[in-house]
């Protein structure tokens, strides 16, 4: 197995998730120009401003990822290079915290969070809150969305390093680690 190739697969794709957050970022900045622009009722305005905050929220999530994730890829030749058996063990820390943290967030927190905008817009009778409530839950579907992909692959990566780890182990040492 070519570690060095599932990990900088793994990196790429993550890149590909930092483009997605980017991407939505956009059209939900677009979506409130046009409501800015296009609007004609109290609650089709009200939309402006919830989109945009939501627009810049994702940006800068997209941004704030990418970057680390542009180093990762760059970085994982040399450091599996330098030690195969230390790259995968912190490989497995680190996937294992990250999917701990989706565990929490993506799959506990925000469907938390999305129900309950979704139980407040009938509630909240203003177009203000049921245009922030409306883009709140748009903003956690698509967090949802980016999240649980990235989840999926990055519990098969998980899966690769832990084979690759076992393999690593008994070629190095002769035996089952």
């Amino acid at each position: 197995m070519d570690i060095v190739k599932t990990a900088s697969d793994w990196a790429r794709f993550e890149l590909l998730s930092t483009v997605a957050f980017m991407t939505f970022g956009l059209a939900f900045g677009l979506a409130g120009l046009g409501f800015r622009q296009l609007a004609t009722t109290d609650l089709a305005r009200a939309f402006t401003v919830p989109m945009l905050v939501a627009a810049g929220l994702l940006l800068i999530l997209g941004v704030g990822l990418f970057f680390p994730a542009q180093a990762r890829l760059a970085a994982v030749p040399a450091a599996f290079g330098g030690d195969a058996a230390g790259f995968i063990a912190s490989e497995i820390t680190r996937a294992d915290k990250v999917l701990n943290d989706y565990r929490i967030a993506a799959f506990k927190v925000f469907p938390a969070l999305l129900a309950l905008c979704a139980l407040a817009v009938p509630f909240l009778d203003g177009p203000y809150w049921r245009a922030s409530l409306i883009t709140a839950i748009a903003l956690f579907t698509v967090l949802i969305l980016i999240d649980s992909n990235a989840n999926a692959r990055l519990q098969d990566y998980r899966q690769q390093l832990s084979m690759a780890e076992g393999s690593t182990c008994s070629l190095a040492t002769g035996l089952e680690c």
